[in-house]
């Protein structure tokens, strides 16, 4: 048998970006999945941030003096700004800020949204604090602004107090040493212990003197006009836009860690065969017989494949074919009964050899010739099948070697006529990869044609399929694929509920009775 020429359909593009971008969109759900996660990310941020206002205010920090010191020393090192930031965001401030808003949750709440910085080069503290509402965080920031102006006021008056009480105490001590009694002789050193009371005097009056004042507001914290970071409208843009990337890269991940294969390139690579059509997905309860009986275009696909299965000159007859399917499948007899049909019409003796052992058989689903049995020369339980316009084919079921048990029979020798017979021969087998009756069957044929489901096919199986094949000495012509525009589970669960086909008709005239699975041709006539 001649193999035919690769099938180019719509799925083989040249142009490979397009052709990516085709097998993205396979998993429209991933993306739109990666959508939906990135709008919800982008609603979680505009709940957390969005209509977040952050309002500012500055602070100057005067420095502490010595009151006793008689050097001038910079301002500048007599404050630690990195000590006064720490000093503002500790609990004290938070404390005596949320006492002054009455913040009931406390004051490690109104810290989380707290940011103290000190400027370059200056004495200047800048708070900056984020609110739901620009009123409130304006409030806030002027809030801790003052808690830390009187704290650290507090804290300078609270050293002048110190300071103040230990000077009062060595001005008592050194009072009761000069306190004599009459007629006892003067202290020894008195005039100098005179003087230093008068020192420690000067110095109390310097420190009640001194002036706590802690430092300016120069910059007090208004209403913000506007959110603070992206808006709304922003955030849910992100979101989408990151959702979008998120979804076709994993949908990405998809294609590539897909075990099935999802384009005619993949299964001619995967079944180093070509393609030779791609048919209509077959009904769940729909009939197998297209062709001769209605005129649509899942008829013409199955004779345009037997045209491509025949030689060039279009007369040449099939020989023999098996027609099988890598595992369980309805389409591999739709194939075989609608392939057998368009050879009949085109004037082939066509013979179907039903080696699936179903029961009841093919026949059960198909129409049947009245009152015509087969020829002499087909073997015994054969029926004519009426194929409508397109003419008649024999079926019959395949006789199979008694095995004893419930294991695959080894087919009849016979069941394959010899080469120079003449006609069309069909064979359709069961599930190559699940049976071992095909890979008997195999090298005693012409040809092997693979049926399958674009989106079912496994590559793997296809890879088995053909070592299995070349292994046996047997010719891959190659497959026909059934369009996987629908999806696979929705497929499935269809096929699933489905039970064993209705039976045909129970007529005198077409009924045969369910004998046991023999040796079928088939024999067309017109």
């Amino acid at each position: 048998m001649t193999s035919p020429a690769g099938f180019d359909d719509r799925y083989d593009d040249p142009d490979e970006l397009r052709d990516q971008v085709r097998l993205l969109l396979r998993y429209r759900a991933t993306i739109v999945l990666g959508v939906v996660l990135g709008l919800l990310g982008g609603l979680l941020l505009v709940l957390l941030r969005a209509g977040g206002y952050t309002s500012t205010g500055e602070v100057l920090v005067r420095p502490r003096s010595d009151p006793f010191s008689t050097i001038g020393v910079g301002a500048d090192s007599q404050v630690s700004m990195g000590t006064e930031r720490q000093i503002a965001l500790s609990a004290t401030v938070a404390a005596r800020a949320a006492k002054e808003l009455r913040h009931k949750p406390g004051a490690d709440a109104l810290l989380a949204d707290l940011r103290v910085t000190d400027l370059p080069d200056t004495q200047v503290l800048r708070f900056e604090y984020t609110a739901g509402t620009a009123q409130r965080a304006a409030r806030v920031t002027n809030a801790f602004a003052r808690a830390y102006l009187a704290d650290r006021q507090d804290r300078s008056e609270a050293m002048a107090a110190r300071m103040a009480a230990g000077l009062e105490r060595q001005i008592a001590e050194l009072t009761e040493r000069l306190a004599t009694k009459k007629g006892d002789p003067p202290v020894a050193g008195a005039a100098g212990m005179r003087e230093q009371v008068g020192i420690l005097r000067k110095k109390i009056s310097d420190v009640r003197t001194y002036d706590p004042f802690a430092g300016d507001i120069v910059r007090r914290a208004e209403p913000p006009a506007r959110p603070a970071g992206p808006g709304p409208g922003w955030l849910i843009g992100a979101g989408l836009l990151g959702g979008l990337i998120l979804g076709v890269v994993l949908a990405w991940l998809r294609s590539a860690l897909e075990p099935r294969a999802r384009t005619v390139g993949e299964v001619q690579e995967a079944l180093h065969a070509p393609v030779l059509g791609i048919l209509p997905a077959p009904g769940a309860g729909g009939e197998l017989l297209e062709v001769g009986r209605a005129d649509g275009s899942g008829a013409q696909a199955y004779r345009a494949l037997a045209l491509r299965l025949r030689d060039s000159d279009g007369r040449t007859s099939l020989g023999r074919l098996m027609i099988v399917a890598p595992r369980q499948q309805r389409g591999a007899e739709a194939v075989a009964v609608n392939l057998a049909a368009a050879l009949a019409e085109s004037g082939d003796d066509v013979r179907l050899v039903d080696a699936t052992a179903h029961t009841p058989g093919l026949w059960a689903r198909l129409p049947l010739s009245a009152g015509d049995p087969p020829s002499d020369d087909v073997p015994e339980g054969a029926v004519v099948v009426d194929a409508g316009t397109a003419g008649r084919f024999t079926l019959c079921p395949h006789n199979r070697a008694t095995t004893g048990d419930d294991g695959p029979a080894v087919p009849a020798a016979r069941a394959v006529p010899d080469a120079d017979s003449g006609g069309s021969t069909l064979f359709l087998s069961p599930p190559l990869l699940e049976h071992g009756d095909g890979l008997v069957l195999a090298p005693c044929v012409d040809g092997v044609l693979v049926v399958g489901a674009l989106d079912d096919l496994r590559r793997d199986d296809l890879k088995r399929v053909h070592e299995l094949v070349s292994c046996l000495g047997g010719h891959l012509v190659g497959a026909a694929l059934h369009d996987g525009t629908r999806s696979g589970l929705l497929r499935r669960l269809r096929e699933r509920n489905v039970s064993t086909p209705p039976s045909a008709p129970a007529d005198d005239a077409t009924a045969k009775p369910t004998a046991p699975l023999r040796d079928d041709t088939l024999t067309t006539s017109r």
